[in-house]
């Protein structure tokens, strides 16, 4: 994925939300999206000051990407 053109801060991916990904097999949808996504969910998680917080939008994040039709809680349609 080029995230080249990204003009916000890049968020590397810690590895626990890498764990995640890889033991729920989410990683394939993960990066099936467009690099300001993945970006946005790693930046939104890793913001959160409080652990409960942090474990609440990884799980929104892995319900999201299960769905494939929600991104950040709005309407996201997949090009699938």
């Amino acid at each position: 994925m080029d995230f080249s053109k990204l003009k916000r801060e890049l968020h590397p991916m810690p590895k626990d939300i890498e764990d995640i990904l890889n033991s729920e097999n989410l990683m394939n949808s993960y990066r099936s999206r467009p690099a300001y996504q993945q970006n946005d969910y790693l930046g939104w998680i890793t913001r959160a000051k409080k652990t409960q917080t942090r474990t609440k939008r990884i799980n929104q994040m892995i319900c999201e990407l299960q769905d494939g039709n929600l991104y950040m809680g709005m309407k996201y349609n997949t090009k699938h």
